[in-house]
C-alpha cells in the first residue's frame, strides 16, 4: 500500500497511528521531531507524510518547507491548535490537509486514502490552455501564470482553481466543490475551503475579482 512518514514528538500518537496504518496494510516509518525527519526525508522517499507542529528543535512548519526544496511528498499536518493562522500557513507551505487534535485515527485513514488516490488520479489528455486576459491556465502542465509570470501554489489550490474554471460561469454550492475537489469522503470542515479561497484569491492577485461570492450557497468563477 503507501510508505507512510509519521512525525510526532510524543509516542504515543506516533503509536496509535502506526497501529492503525500497518492494519489498513501500510509501511510505518517514524521520527520524534523535524530536524530528524528532514534526514529521513534526504535518504529515503515517501508517499505521504503525517506531520505534527509542535516538536522540539524543529517545528512541524519549518520540516515541511526544508522537505518541500527537494520533494513534494503529500503532507498532513497534525496539531492541538485549530486557528485560522496556523491552518493558512500550513496551506501556503502546500500541505494537502489539517488535522486538529485529537483525532479519530480511522478518519485520518481515510483521508490518507483520499489523498493519495487525488495525488494518483492526474489525467493524461491532449494539452488544454485557457486563457482570460493576462491570466494563463495550462491544465496539461498543472502550470498558472499571471502576467507572464509563473504563480506558484499547493497542489490544492490547483485542483481547486482548475475544477473552477472548468466550471466557470456556473454558481457551485461549498457542498459540491468539497465533495469534487476533495473527494466524497472528506472529513473536513467549511473553513477548509473558506481558507483555500482566501489563498487562492491572493495568488490570482489582480484577477481574484473573477472568484465571486455566492452568498448563503458557494463560488463561482466568472469569466
Amino acid at each position: 500500500m503507501y510508505k507512510i512518514l509519521v512525525v510526532d514528538d510524543e509516542a504515543k500518537i506516533r503509536e496509535l497511528i502506526k497501529k492503525y496504518a500497518i492494519f489498513e496494510g501500510h509501511s510505518v516509518f517514524e521520527a520524534s521531531n523535524g530536524m530528524e525527519a528532514v534526514s529521513l526525508c534526504r535518504c529515503e522517499e515517501y508517499d505521504i507524510i503525517i506531520m505534527d507542529v509542535m516538536m522540539p528543535e524543529l517545528d512541524g512548519f519549518s520540516a515541511v518547507k526544508e522537505i518541500r526544496k527537494a520533494a513534494n511528498t503529500p503532507v498532513i499536518m497534525l496539531s492541538a491548535r485549530g486557528e485560522e493562522y496556523d491552518r493558512i500557513h500550513g496551506f501556503e507551505l502546500g500541505i494537502d490537509d489539517y488535522v486538529v487534535k485529537p483525532f479519530s485515527p480511522k478518519e485520518l485513514m481515510m483521508r490518507i486514502e483520499s489523498i493519495m488516490k487525488r495525488a494518483g488520479g492526474l489525467s493524461e489528455n491532449v494539452r488544454e490552455v485557457f486563457k482570460l486576459e493576462g491570466l494563463t491556465v495550462d491544465f496539461t502542465a498543472h502550470l498558472v501564470y499571471i502576467d507572464g509570470e509563473k504563480a506558484e501554489m499547493s497542489p490544492k489550490e490547483y485542483d481547486l482553481l482548475f475544477y473552477m474554471i472548468r466550471n466557470r460561469n456556473i454558481a457551485l454550492s461549498r457542498e459540491k466543490l468539497i465533495t469534487d475537489v476533495w473527494g466524497y469522503d472528506f472529513y473536513g470542515d467549511d473553513r477548509t475551503l473558506d481558507t483555500h479561497i482566501k489563498l487562492l484569491r491572493k495568488r490570482l492577485d489582480g484577477y481574484s475579482s473573477h472568484i465571486v461570492t455566492i452568498r448563503g450557497m458557494g463560488y463561482r468563477f466568472e469569466a
